[in-house]
């Protein structure tokens, strides 16, 4: 990696067919470092930064992970999950603030907890190759160094309107297709006066958008890694995964291909329209534990394996539903999570709670239903087949059932939420695929957790006139 020179200069535009000409470069040095107590090598005299980067971190990179690394411009990756794209990034960050003084670095992301997790990791890659250039004690949201420069994580929102103010010299959107256009929009003059380069990198979601429209673009360097050419994925994962899912699914996710097939079930304007006004006394009332209306929760649970339960909270007055709280677990116990219903229900007073009772959720489910707080207004909304309660009563009900009952809710104006970009997250990413030889809908999303939850919770509101069990 070159050092940036003092003069800020444009952009340079690189084409796909020059994919592989950083890493040619990178290949002219094998020699191999040691320590610098020894050598008199450290990270500012080395005439191949990346194979020091290897050797003092005591790490193999993958080919594409030196090439983009290496790479000066702006780049736009689109990866398969699992491939390392964002250790990638986080080194190329860190070199990038390391070895060009008084520089800014900004990362965004969808919602601020994606951006902290790779500013965390870019701590870690400072920490290993220069502990001593950081200054003071780093934030969530802020790493200073002692040759002036700064890295800083924010939240995109859905406006980008929060960002705007900032001049930086480099900008990286992580997942960067689950942003909004709007955002790039307000983002790109910050880089007009430095000079500055764009990192994109992200999982596909579709075939339009920015992202995609810069994979399309001369003006960006150009990488596309699949899962399948990672190491460290192993060929009995992905044939599992291919099992599991449906061939497009499987092709986007992992093979990180743009497809026009795969649809988003929730358009942005359907989200918007649903948003509610910024207004204090509005956002005052939903924040109280009581509100004279009906409450219900919907649970969505992800299991100890890192995957996020989820707690919906929404409150029916009338004809009108909104989304009161929620809020997101992960790797807790199975009687963590059941507390924490009780918890919820202590405070909320709900009149139905609907569970996923699936996997996980069956023995949770079956303790639930021995609390007698919990045991006649606990409901089991299975993902897939059917509902369940506590007497076993069954009859079938879709995935899709639910969704569509949501997305009805939202399009007659029966739900209402405030501005929140967890939960405007997780509503963009759920994508719909139609099979062409079955016509069966296949609906998922990579952040549908919260999304899970909400649906369970608005069915709820949908039966609240009937009879539970003659409806199970």
């Amino acid at each position: 990696m070159k050092r940036k020179s003092s003069k800020k200069g444009k952009n340079s535009k690189v084409s796909e067919n020059q994919s592989t000409s950083d890493l040619d470069s990178l290949e002219k040095s094998t020699k191999k470092y040691t320590s610098s107590e020894n050598t008199g090598i450290h990270l500012w005299n080395a005439p191949d930064v990346v194979a020091y980067v290897e050797e003092k971190l005591e790490i193999k990179l993958d080919d594409w992970q030196k090439e983009y690394i290496a790479h000066e411009g702006n780049t736009v990756v689109r990866a398969g999950r699992q491939s390392g794209k964002s250790f990638a990034e986080s080194l190329r960050v860190a070199l990038f603030a390391l070895l060009n003084p008084k520089t800014t670095t900004l990362i965004i992301a969808s919602v601020d907890r994606q951006s902290i997790e790779l500013l965390e990791k870019v701590k870690a890659q400072i920490m290993g190759l220069a502990k001593r250039q950081i200054k003071g004690r780093p934030t969530f949201h802020k790493i200073t160094l002692e040759n002036g420069s700064k890295i800083l994580a924010e939240p995109a929102g859905t406006t980008g309107y929060g960002l705007r103010g900032f001049t930086v010299d480099k900008l990286v959107a992580d997942e960067a297709h689950y942003i909004s256009d709007a955002v790039f929009v307000a983002v790109r003059p910050m880089l007009a006066t430095t000079g500055g380069t764009l990192d994109l990198l992200s999982t596909p979601r579709g075939n339009e958008g920015f992202f995609y429209d810069c994979f399309q673009s001369g003006e960006f360097h150009h990488i596309h890694i699949k899962s399948e050419d990672c190491p460290r994925i192993s060929d009995e994962f992905l044939d599992q995964e291919r099992k599991r899912m449906t061939k497009l699914e499987f092709c986007q996710e992992y093979e990180a291909e743009f497809l026009d097939s795969l649809q988003q079930f929730f358009t942005k304007e359907l989200i918007d329209s649903c948003i509610l006004p910024p207004k204090p006394e509005v956002y005052s009332f939903l924040s109280g534990p009581h509100s004279g209306g009906r409450t219900y929760l919907g649970v969505d649970f992800g299991g100890y394996g890192g995957d996020q339960n989820a707690f919906v909270t929404v409150e029916n007055i009338g004809a009108l539903t909104t989304v009161k709280s929620f809020e997101t677990t992960e790797r807790v116990k199975a009687w963590e999570t059941v507390n924490r219903i009780l918890a919820l229900n202590r405070i909320h007073n709900y009149k139905k709670i609907g569970v996923d009772d699936g996997g996980l959720g069956t023995p949770i489910l079956d303790y639930l239903l021995t609390h007698n707080s919990l045991r006649r207004k606990t409901v089991g909304l299975n993902n897939a087949t059917r509902s369940v309660n506590m007497d076993g009563g069954t009859k079938r009900l879709l995935k899709e059932d639910m969704y569509g009952n949501l997305k009805i809710m939202m399009e007659q104006g029966l739900i209402k939420f405030k501005n929140e970009e967890e939960l405007i997250r997780s509503l963009i990413s759920i994508q719909f695929e139609v099979e062409k030889d079955t016509k069966r809908v296949k609906i998922f999303g990579k952040y549908s957790h919260i999304t899970e939850g909400l649906i369970r919770a608005a069915w709820l509101v949908k039966s609240k006139g009937l009879n539970i069990r003659a409806f199970c």
